[in-house]
C-alpha cells in the first residue's frame, strides 16, 4: 500500500523543513510506501530553492517537485497533485503544520476498516478567524446548500484522504474553473466526514483575504448552481408586471379621477431602480458568459516550469 501526500506551496519557505521533519517522524515505522508531492505555486520567496535542497539532501526519499510557471493558485496546484499521485490513497494536506500529519493515520485506518467509504474529509471543530469571516461562510454554506444539487458542508477543508478511484474521477473533470470542495461532492462517493483541531502556523501568514474568500463564493455559485440565473429571470419578470400596474394606475387616475400625472421625481427613481436591477442581471449573466468563454479557450489548468520526479531520478531544471 502506498500513500500519496499533495502539498500546495505558496511561499512557505520557512515550513519546508519542519513539514518534512513532522511527516517523517510521523510515518517511519508505519509499516507503508509514502511520497511527496509538492507544488510550488509561483512563490515569491525561496520555496522552490527550499524544496529543491530538500530533495537533495534525502534523495532516497520519493520526492516530487512540480514548480508553476506562475501563481495559479490553490486549486490548480491541488489537480497538478492529485494528477501526478500513483498512491492507493491520496491526502491533500498543507505545508504549513496547521492540518497535522497525525490525522492522516486516523483517516488511513477509517478507510482500512469500512471498504465502502471512499474518503475521508476533515472539518474544523472550531475556527480560528475573525467573527465577520466566520458569519460569511456560514451563510455562504447554507445559501449554496439551499441552490446547489450537490452538498456542502460547513467548515470542511481541503484536507482530506481519497482512494485511487475517486482521485482518478475528480483528475478527468477537464473543466478550467475548478472549485473543489463541489467537485468532491459532485463525483460522488461516500466521504467520512472526521472534526480536527487546527493549530496556528508555524511561519508565515495566510493568503486568504476576505476579498480573495469571496471571489472564491462566486466561483462556487457560478460553478454548481445556475439559480442566479433563475434570480435574474424572477427580477425581469417581477419588474416588467410592476412597471405594467404602475402604468395602469396612472392611466386610470388621469382618466376617471383627472389628477395630475406624477413628475419628474417618480420617473427618476423608478428609472433608477429598474436600470439598477438590469445591471445586476446583466452582472450575473456575464458572470456565467465569462466562465464559459474561458472553458472554450481549452487553456492548461496550470503551465509547468519544470519537475523534479524521483520515479525518473531526472532533473529537468
Amino acid at each position: 500500500m502506498k500513500l500519496s501526500l499533495v502539498v500546495p506551496c505558496y511561499n512557505e519557505a520557512e515550513n519546508i523543513d519542519l513539514f518534512y521533519e513532522k511527516v517523517e517522524d510521523t510515518f517511519k515505522n508505519q509499516g507503508f510506501d509514502y511520497e511527496y508531492i509538492f507544488i510550488n505555486d509561483g512563490s515569491k520567496d525561496k520555496t522552490y530553492n527550499k524544496l529543491k535542497e530538500l530533495s537533495q539532501k534525502h534523495a532516497s526519499s520519493n520526492i516530487t517537485i512540480i514548480n508553476f510557471s506562475r501563481n495559479f493558485g490553490k486549486e490548480s496546484a491541488m489537480y497538478a497533485g492529485l494528477k501526478e499521485s500513483v498512491g492507493n490513497y491520496t491526502v491533500i494536506i498543507d505545508a504549513d503544520l496547521q492540518q497535522d500529519p497525525v490525522y492522516v493515520l486516523t483517516m488511513m485506518q477509517i478507510l482500512n476498516n469500512d471498504e465502502t467509504i471512499d474518503s475521508v474529509a476533515a472539518f474544523q471543530k472550531k475556527r480560528h478567524e475573525g467573527k465577520l469571516i466566520r458569519m460569511f461562510k456560514s451563510a455562504f454554506y447554507h445559501l449554496i446548500n439551499k441552490v446547489s444539487q450537490v452538498e456542502f458542508v460547513d467548515g470542511a477543508s481541503d484536507f482530506r484522504l481519497l482512494r485511487r478511484s475517486m482521485v482518478d474521477s475528480i483528475v478527468a473533470l477537464p473543466e478550467n474553473n475548478r472549485f473543489s470542495k463541489g467537485i468532491f461532492s459532485w463525483v460522488g462517493f461516500r466521504t467520512y466526514y472526521m472534526a480536527y483541531d487546527v493549530h496556528d502556523r508555524e511561519n508565515g501568514e495566510s493568503s486568504w483575504s476576505f476579498w480573495k474568500l469571496f471571489k472564491y463564493a462566486i466561483e462556487g455559485f457560478v460553478s454548481f448552481t445556475t439559480a442566479p440565473l433563475r434570480i435574474a429571470t424572477i427580477l425581469g419578470v417581477l419588474c416588467s408586471i410592476l412597471s405594467l400596474i404602475y402604468f395602469i394606475i396612472v392611466f386610470l387616475k388621469k382618466i376617471i379621477i383627472g389628477i395630475t400625472i406624477p413628475g419628474y421625481t417618480t420617473i427618476t427613481c423608478l428609472i433608477l431602480l429598474i436600470g439598477g436591477m438590469q445591471m445586476f442581471c446583466v452582472g450575473i449573466i456575464g458572470e456565467y458568459l465569462a466562465r464559459t468563454y474561458l472553458e472554450t479557450k481549452h487553456r492548461p489548468i496550470y503551465v509547468e516550469k519544470n519537475k523534479i520526479d524521483y520515479k525518473l531520478h531526472n532533473d529537468n531544471t
